[in-house]
């Protein structure tokens, strides 16, 4: 039976807390303040400790720290005066979770529902982790390099807190596997994973798909529908390109991470979530900020735990184990018996991969297909794009602002690739989607006049 410690100086909030942890099967110490929590905690190690950040004797973050370095303890801060501030500094120093008075009943008994799976869970790291030394694999992911390793070391410190984290990364280099392992490696893992894509969803529709919206809200609307929101509630919400969310939705989103309520489009009723957020950006969130496409205080709430996804070419060795193991895939399904050339990893290694893993595995799949039975270094040629000329670069003038550099870099990088719209983006390290967005933001107008000119594709 997990034991919970309750430290708060209000009577009312103590019975409440007390309430819901005898209906999770808790047995329970309570404490009115520092000195009484201090000697509660003596008596008897608590498994979980929920405290208020401001008490009569003490602060709370002092506990914290005491408790904090003591294994196996989970510790939830509890505040009536929230900041986004001491949130995302609470969960970087550890806590398992924030809870804002008047508090969130659902999102409490969410968290001291799992707490019997915290010594499982990590039972389950660590056997991941003894898979990795062994084969390369980490939950989905596959790779022995430095770069991988480290941050197969950084998802299994984070994967299993409650801690909101921000992947970045080039495109293609993995960022939905890294926050899916995230998922399966916490304790929400038997709740949904659902991934949304920022920038594939139309503008006018992403409101709706994120919280939902009530029958007869707008034209169209002919049954209710649930939103992501709604859905995931319990697991885990994937936010890929997050910096091309509207900025006018960024204040909706920051709302629910903060209260865990929301309404639905042309709802009146108040709804309850409690999701863990992994967001993602191919872009440098903070020149999105500075652009005005991503709001600093969302910014600020998603980088509590920032993770880099290393780009391909800086994996090494990695690159021939993902070919072997795309090969190993292809032949499973297909029933075939393939495989590579001695020549074929140098062919590989001596690519720099600007589309990275995704692009591997596009031009392994190409050439099983052209393949009779061994995949050779000529089959692997398409692969060899010839890379810009050297010293080919845009003069940009010292104070245009960031939004026209990145403009006028977008039209160059289109230029010297012929127009090929898919090759540009792999360039510029971003998907397809999101420069189809960029150039409808760069001027309609022009854009369409250069398309039909036949100037980009």
């Amino acid at each position: 039976m997990p034991h919970v410690l309750i430290v708060d100086d209000d009577p009312n909030t103590r019975d409440a807390l007390y309430d819901i942890a005898v209906a999770e099967d808790c047995s329970i110490a309570q404490a009115d303040g520092v000195r009484a929590a201090r000697e509660q905690v003596a008596r008897r190690r608590p498994d979980v400790v929920l405290i208020d950040l401001n008490l009569p004797d003490g602060s709370g973050i002092e506990l914290f720290n005491e408790l904090n370095s003591r294994p196996g303890v989970e510790i939830a801060l509890i505040t009536g005066h929230a900041s986004i501030e001491s949130a995302v500094e609470a969960l970087r120093l550890g806590a398992a979770d924030y809870l804002t008075k008047p508090l969130n009943l659902r999102r409490l008994q969410s968290l001291l529902a799992r707490i019997p799976r915290r010594a499982d869970l990590r039972d389950e790291i660590g056997e991941l982790r003894g898979e990795l030394r062994r084969l390369g694999h980490f939950g989905g992911m596959l790779g022995t390099s430095p770069a991988m390793q480290k941050l197969y070391s950084q998802i299994g410190r984070v994967a299993p807190t409650e801690a909101s984290v921000l992947l970045l990364g080039e495109s293609g280099t993995g960022k939905e596997m890294a926050a899916q392992t995230i998922h399966e490696l916490s304790l929400r893992q038997k709740q949904p994973f659902l991934p949304v894509n920022c920038g594939a969803i139309s503008p006018q529709l992403i409101e709706s798909e994120i919280f939902g919206h009530e029958k007869g809200s707008f034209t169209g609307a002919d049954r209710q529908h649930k939103g992501y929101f709604e859905r995931a509630s319990g697991g885990t919400l994937f936010l890929d390109e997050i910096t091309e969310m509207p900025v006018e939705l960024q204040v909706k989103l920051l709302r629910v991470l903060e209260s865990g309520s929301f309404m639905r489009i042309g709802g009146n009723q108040e709804l309850e979530t409690d999701v863990r957020i992994v967001a993602a950006s191919n872009r440098d969130p903070r020149d999105a900020v500075a652009q005005g496409s991503l709001r600093l205080d969302l910014y600020h709430r998603l980088n509590v735990f920032p993770l880099e996804i290393p780009p391909l070419r800086d994996r090494g060795d990695d690159i021939e184990l993902l070919a072997r193991a795309f090969l190993d895939e292809f032949n499973r399904t297909h029933g075939g018996a393939k495989r590579l050339a001695p020549d074929a990893a140098a062919a590989l290694a001596g690519y720099h991969w600007p589309g990275n893993v995704r692009e591997l595995r596009n031009h392994m799949q190409r050439a099983y297909i052209l393949a009779d039975r061994l995949i050779d270094a000529a089959l692997l040629a398409p692969a060899q794009v010839t890379p810009p000329p050297a010293g080919l670069t845009l003069s940009i003038a010292v104070g245009t602002s960031l939004a026209d550099a990145d403009r006028q870099l977008i039209f160059a990088t289109l230029e010297l690739c012929g127009g090929v719209k898919k090759r540009a983006a792999d360039m510029l390290g971003i998907s397809l989607k999101t420069l189809y967005n960029r150039l409808e933001e760069y001027g309609r107008g022009k854009v369409a006049a250069a398309a039909a000119a036949g100037l980009y594709g």
